[in-house]
């Protein structure tokens, strides 16, 4: 199984063999465990649930530490499932590292983006704005018409509207491994990846090639 999860660190830069310049995401990945495997007859779906971050005992409930002490593991803070076709190779209590990639695997890295606050639509959705002409003074930015009148006379669901905008779930598929250091467990990935410094990403093998 090749996945973990992690903690974003920042970024940085390194130089390929070319000598050119690549950006790339650090991240905190694992020490990982494996706290439950889900089994297709009892569970009907192939899944293993991994923890991540050691804790105080005193910031878990009593549920999750039972759930821990299953297994002999340390509380740990963040829990996370990942779907997989196979769990054969694995049992409950395995630690995963980061020498589970290779340096030129590619990756999807699941995070919570940035929250944003309110915004617009222009900022939001990227719509266009408004003429400047035409006897217009305070529509530029405004996002238009809504809906129609008398048929269906209402604003459909799903709308493309301003609102809260950022704090969602966002995947970066297809993201290259350039760097690995299993002595601090980290793992450098290309370009950006989703959430503020500090923030739980899922690093998951990649789905669409």
């Amino acid at each position: 199984m090749k996945g973990l999860i992690g903690k974003k660190v920042g970024m940085t830069q390194v130089f390929d063999e070319s000598g050119n310049i690549v950006p790339v995401t650090l991240i905190e990945a694992g020490p990982c465990y494996v706290t439950i495997i889900r089994h297709p007859k009892r569970d009907h779906y192939k899944a293993v649930q991994l923890g991540f971050g050691e804790a105080k005992p005193k910031h878990l409930s009593g549920g999750q530490l039972g759930h821990l002490k299953k297994n002999d593991l340390p509380p740990l803070r963040y829990l996370r499932e990942f779907r997989v076709k196979s769990v054969e190779d694995l049992k409950e209590g395995d630690q995963l590292k980061v020498d589970v990639f290779q340096v030129g695997d590619f990756v999807d890295v699941t995070g919570i983006s940035k929250g944003k606050g309110f915004a617009g639509g222009i900022k939001r959705h990227r719509f266009h704005r408004g003429p400047k002409t035409h006897g217009q003074s305070d529509r530029e930015r405004a996002p238009g018409s809504a809906g129609a009148g008398s048929t269906p006379g209402r604003v459909f669901k799903g709308k493309k509207m301003p609102g809260h905008m950022g704090t969602a779930r966002v995947t970066s598929q297809n993201i290259r491994v350039e760097l690995i250091d299993p002595e601090r467990n980290l793992l450098g990935v290309r370009g950006s990846v989703p959430g503020a410094r500090g923030s739980v990403v899922m690093i998951k093998e990649v789905r669409k090639q």
